[in-house]
């Protein structure tokens, strides 16, 4: 097939490779404009671009997709499917529209469950057991396009945003390339989605890693796993933010107040939650690396009474 892909973040990159590995003639990527990066604001590709580089493909970089001139770039290229994964932008009719096939996106999850813009985390934190990846014919709605193709990964015991994110994008380039057959072969029909039974997939910030230590161990223990690594779960250690990167759930319970340290042991140290205690057995602090609290307290001193704000 003629694919237009659209993407712009790594998870894009392995569908993009996939495609073209496949056969598909990419005739053009679009993904969105350059960012400046780090101290000397040096504009950087965003990934999808760096790809399309290294195999000729040509690169369209539009502010605004929904724009006239936009539109009519796109036509030129007289594609008979376009691919969309994480391209960052929402798309009119006219483009949706445009094609033979319309535009397939790949959704990082089980459709209907977590349409939304960040998917992978949300099922890390809401303690899903499964998550997947779902292929469907994309409509002007926010991921409620009719389901094509579906697979599923079980998720780890210490599966975090980062580890799963790996899984389902590889995932997601395999099945990718399995409904571009599967349509062309006409051996696949829309499903209709029903209603979602989770909440939408709201999009990351970092306010959402402050951690509550009024909650319960395992939803506290989860968050740090879904926002690992970005934008990372954190609390208030002696007016430092102290990014913590795992820990694990303890069924013991005291009688001090949620955030307080009980315990500091070799390899790391407990707190007390609203229910349960966790230990924490790795974290970071600025101007430092991340380390495992072993490592941390040989160094920085923790007392049994400090508290975590």
């Amino acid at each position: 097939m003629k694919v237009i892909f659209m993407g712009t973040p790594d998870f894009s990159v392995g569908t993009l490779e996939a495609l073209v590995k496949a056969g598909h003639e990419i005739v053009l990527a679009v993904t969105q404009p350059d960012k400046p990066k780090g101290r000397g604001g040096k504009m950087q590709y965003p990934p999808v671009k760096e790809t399309a580089v290294r195999y000729g493909i040509p690169v369209f970089q539009p502010k605004k997709v929904r724009t006239l001139e936009s539109i009519e770039e796109l036509r030129k290229y007289k594609a008979d499917i376009m691919v969309v994964i994480a391209f960052g932008q929402i798309l009119p009719k006219e483009i949706l529209e445009m094609t033979p096939y319309g535009c397939v996106n790949v959704h990082a999850s089980l459709l209907p469950k977590y349409r939304g813009a960040a998917p992978i985390q949300w099922a890390v934190i809401n303690g899903e057991k499964v998550s997947g990846v779902t292929t469907m014919q994309m409509d002007e709605g926010l991921d409620t396009g009719d389901m094509l193709l579906k697979t599923e990964i079980v998720l780890e015991e210490k599966e975090t945003g980062g580890s799963l994110h790996d899984k389902l994008a590889e995932a997601g380039a395999k099945l990718c390339v399995r409904t571009l057959e599967a349509l062309e072969a006409k051996t696949v029909t829309g499903e209709a989605q029903k209603e979602s039974p989770t909440e939408y997939a709201r999009m990351l910030d970092k306010s959402l890693g402050k951690i509550d230590w009024s909650r319960d161990a395992q939803s506290i223990e989860r968050l740090i796993r879904g926002l690992n690594p970005w934008p990372s779960a954190y609390t208030d250690w002696n007016g430092k933010v102290m990014k913590i990167w795992e820990a694990d759930v303890l069924d013991t319970d005291t009688e001090e107040a949620p955030g307080t340290v009980t315990a500091v042991l070799k390899d790391g140290f407990c707190v007390q939650t609203g229910r349960g205690s966790l230990k924490v057995r790795s974290l970071q602090i600025p101007g430092k690396k991340r380390m495992d609290a072993e490592a941390f307290l040989r160094g920085y001193q923790v007392d049994a009474g400090t508290v975590l704000s």
